[in-house]
C-alpha cells in the first residue's frame, strides 16, 4: 500500500480533533486540501478512512489502524526532528507539560520561568489534570511530560497501569498532614494527632486519589471516617476546616500556597506518612532535546523550597 507521512498526520488529527475542520486548524491547512489529501489517500490505499457521522467524521476500522500506528510514527518523527533541533542548539523545539492542581502554583510557574530563561526559543503549553488523566494524555501521545504524584501503597495508583512505555522520574516526598479547627482538643498542643482518636470526626475529603489515601490510613488505624464534604480546592478545604465543619487531611505543598486562615491549625499526623512527586515520560522520548531540557529543568528544582524533601539519587 501506498502510505505516505501526510497521510498519516491528517488521519492522527482527525482522530485527536474528531473532525476534518478540526484537523484541518490543528495542521494548518484549508478544510478543502485536507478533504482532497484524505480522498487521494483512500483511493491509493484502496480502503475508506473516514466515514459521515451526522454533521461531522468518524474513522473506520482502516482509519483506526492508521491511528494507533500514528503515535509510534510520530513519536519517531519528534525524535528525529529533536535530535536536527540539537544541531542548532534548541533554538526552536514544543513541548507539552501537565501537571496536577497544587503542583499549578507552585512547581509549575518556577519550571516555566526557568525554561523561558535557559531556551526562549522552546515553545511550551501546559494544561492542568489530575495524575490519572495526565497518565492518560502521556500514553495517547497528547503531552510529553506529566508531573504526577502517588501514595505509597496505594491500590488505585495510576501509575501501575502505565508500567512498560512510561517511565517515572521521583522528585520529592511530602509529608500529608491533618487540618483541624483551632479549637479542637488535639490541636492545643502542637502535637502530631492520632488518626484513631478521630473517629467521631466529620472529615473533608479530595481528589480520588486522595480520598482513597483518606480511606486507607483511618483504616489503618480502625476508624471509618464520616465523609461529609469533598473538595480538591486547598483554599476551600482550609476555610471549611476554620469554620468548624470537619477536619482534612492536605499534602503539604498544599499548605504552600495556601496559608490556614484564622480558626484553622495544621498538624503532623500519627502514624505519619508521605505522598511521592514524579515526573513521567515516554520511553525513549529523552533524546527529544526539548523533552530532555525540560525533564532536566524539573530535576533541578528544589524541593525545600516548599518544604519538601528530594530523592535522593
Amino acid at each position: 500500500m501506498d502510505l505516505d507521512l501526510q497521510s498519516v498526520r491528517i488521519v492522527r488529527a482527525i482522530a485527536e480533533h474528531g473532525s476534518i475542520s478540526g484537523a484541518a486548524r490543528a495542521l494548518g491547512y484549508s478544510q478543502p486540501a485536507v478533504s482532497q489529501h484524505l480522498r487521494r489517500a483512500e483511493q491509493r490505499l484502496g480502503v475508506p478512512l473516514v466515514v459521515r457521522a451526522g454533521r461531522g467524521v468518524r474513522l473506520t476500522e482502516p482509519g483506526l489502524v492508521l491511528a494507533r500506528h500514528a503515535q509510534a510514527i510520530g513519536q519517531a518523527l519528534d525524535a528525529a526532528r529533536g535530535e536536527l533541533a540539537e544541531l542548532v542548539g534548541l533554538n526552536t523545539g514544543a513541548v507539552r507539560i501537565a501537571a496536577f492542581p497544587t503542583a499549578s502554583s507552585t512547581i509549575v510557574p518556577r519550571l516555566l520561568r526557568g525554561l523561558r530563561d535557559a531556551h526562549p526559543g522552546l515553545t511550551v503549553t501546559y494544561i492542568e489534570a489530575e495524575p490519572p488523566e495526565a497518565l492518560g494524555m502521556l500514553r495517547d501521545g497528547l503531552v510529553d511530560l506529566a508531573i504526577t504524584f502517588a501514595y505509597p501503597g496505594d491500590r488505585a495508583d495510576p501509575h501501575r497501569e502505565s508500567e512498560g512505555p512510561i517511565e517515572t522520574v521521583p522528585l520529592f516526598t511530602e509529608p500529608v498532614v491533618i487540618a483541624l479547627h483551632d479549637g479542637h482538643p488535639l490541636a492545643a498542643t502542637g502535637d502530631p494527632v492520632e488518626l484513631a482518636r478521630l473517629g467521631d470526626e466529620s472529615w473533608i475529603a479530595g481528589c480520588p486519589l486522595c480520598r482513597g489515601h483518606l480511606l486507607a490510613a483511618c483504616d489503618a488505624v480502625a476508624v471509618e471516617p464520616d465523609i461529609a464534604l469533598e473538595t480538591d480546592n486547598a483554599i476551600a478545604v482550609l476555610n471549611l476546616v476554620a469554620s468548624g465543619l470537619g477536619v482534612a487531611l492536605l499534602p503539604r505543598l498544599a499548605l504552600a500556597t495556601a496559608l490556614p486562615p484564622a480558626g484553622a491549625v495544621v498538624r503532623a499526623t500519627a502514624p505519619s506518612s508521605d505522598r511521592s512527586i514524579q515526573v513521567a515520560v515516554q520511553h525513549g522520548s529523552r533524546r527529544v532535546p526539548s523533552i530532555a531540557a525540560t525533564l532536566d529543568a524539573v530535576i533541578g528544582l528544589e524541593g525545600r523550597d516548599w518544604g519538601l524533601v528530594p530523592v535522593a539519587r
